[in-house]
Formats: C-alpha cells, structure tokens, sequence
C-alpha cells in the first residue's frame, strides 16, 4: 500500500508568548501544498532476516537522519505500542527538502500513521490518530487530515481556517530552497513574543492582494539577518511578480503565489531547489 506525504506551507507565523515549559506559544495558518513525498509499507515475511519491526529504506532527495530514527519508523513504533502490528518493510520516496520549513518529516510521521491505520484495519479514528500524531512532533496531526488549519499552542491546537482553501484555489505557488540550514532554536532565542496586531487566520481571509502588509513571518527577521540571500529571493519573487511571498516555518524555503504560472522561475533560481505547482 503506497501513499503520498504532503508538504504544507505556513501562512504567517507569528510567536505570541514564551511558555513556562520552555515552549513558544504561536499562531499561524498551516495550508498544504501537492509537493508529496511517497512512502510504501508492505508486510515482511515471516522468513526475512532483519534485527528491526519496521525495516525503512529512504530513496530520492538526501535525509541526514539515522534511518532507525525515522518519523516513519517512531509512527510504526508509536502504534506499536498499543496495537499487534506485523514486521514490515517502508520505502520513502523523499522529494520535500529537508530543513526547509515544509514538514516534510512530520507529514511522513503522521501519513504512516494513517497508512498503519488503513492497511491494517487499526480503526483509530482522526480524534485518535491526531493525538498519535501530536506525540511525534508540534505540527504531525495537521497532516492527519492535511486541511488548511489555524494552528495554536505549540502548534498543536488546530481549527479549521476557513479562508485560504477559496482564496487560493487555482493559483501558482512557486518554492524555492536554497542550501542554508536555519537553526530554529537560535531564531527562537532572537524573537520577542508578542500577539500581533491582526490574526494571521483573519487576515487569510481578505483578498491575498492585502497580506503583503499584513501577513508577518516573525522568523523572517532573524533568518534574514543571518542569511541575506533568502532576503534576496523574497524581493525577486515579488519582482517576477508574485502577490504574496514569504518564508514557510522557521525556514529555509521561500514561496510566491502568483494568479498566473510564474516565467523564469528554474532559471532564476537555478542551483537551488525550486518548483511551480498548482493550487
């Protein structure tokens, strides 16, 4: 049984409180995007040598991660606990690049879980699997459902968003990740919490012509100090033309959404990963 991780995007992010726990308390709209990885699970032989339940192998784009060590592999492990799960073997396909502030580790985790769920008849329910989810990683249970979603708590707390699925249906997006790796940690310790003026949920909701003045990224300040190029990118996405452009997560993957498919794009930003997908 095969399915396909997506990635999401974050449509302002902003960090509004420290929590007493260490944590930052946040608000922004999780949006996915059809850029998706592909993980397939098939029962092991009873037979097949192999010191571990869930035997992962990881193909395309590079993951600097212990294979064992997996989101996939902590989702079998997860479930595991608590339901009688045979050996199996996992083939990811990865295509979302890693340290980019798409999710791509965490949709993996939590698409296994629904793999897990589905393939093996677990019964768990959305309520049940999200909160498995929420175990792996701050913003795993969005990807259970994979719906546009207001995110607070650490990014656990989800309600629906409303606005961005209508306002951006049938336009382009286009992704561009250069090789930088931004700490989230240290672009935490540089952010002053605060609540912003505006709701990043309710500002989704307007027409996308306003976010540019409106829709804040509080990472973006701290990563464009430490990192001008990504700076760079933005303002060049905003010259080809896009109607919003912003840095997704903690980074380092910049987007522009344009009304029409944007021109240019692999050529501009060629040497760095980039594409142009469909809303």
């Amino acid at each position: 049984m095969i399915t396909f991780p997506c990635a999401k995007i974050n449509l302002g992010l902003n960090i509004v409180s420290e929590r007493p726990d260490g944590y930052h308390d946040l608000e922004t709209v999780f949006y996915p995007i059809p850029l998706c990885d592909a993980l397939e699970v098939k029962s092991m032989d009873d037979q097949f040598p192999s010191d571990v339940n869930c035997d992962l192998k990881v193909t395309g784009n590079a993951v600097e991660c212990d294979e064992q060590k997996n989101l996939v592999v902590r989702a079998y492990e997860l479930l595991a606990r608590d339901f009688e799960l045979p050996r199996v073997h996992a083939h990811l396909f990865k295509q979302i690049p890693s340290q980019a502030g798409l999710g791509g580790g965490s949709s993996d985790g939590a698409f296994m879980i629904r793999l897990l769920d589905e393939r093996f008849r677990l019964n768990i329910g959305i309520a049940e699997m999200e909160r498995y989810a929420a175990q792996l990683g701050a913003d795993c249970a969005f990807f259970i459902t994979a719906e546009p979603s207001y995110a607070t708590g650490i990014g656990n707390i989800l309600a629906p968003a409303d606005g961005p699925k209508g306002n951006l249906h049938g336009y382009y997006i286009a992704i561009v990740k250069p090789d930088i790796a931004v700490s989230t940690r240290e672009a935490y310790q540089q952010i002053k919490p605060k609540r912003p003026a505006k709701c990043c949920r309710d500002i989704v909701r307007q027409p996308i012509e306003t976010w540019r003045n409106e829709l804040i990224n509080d990472f973006e300040v701290p990563a464009f100090s430490q990192h001008p190029l990504l700076a760079d990118i933005k303002g060049k996405l905003y010259n080809m033309g896009a109607l919003y452009a912003q840095m997704s997560g903690s980074g380092s993957a910049m987007f522009g959404i344009f009304r029409e498919k944007p021109e240019g794009i692999s050529t501009e930003f060629s040497g760095m990963f980039n594409t142009t997908l469909k809303l």
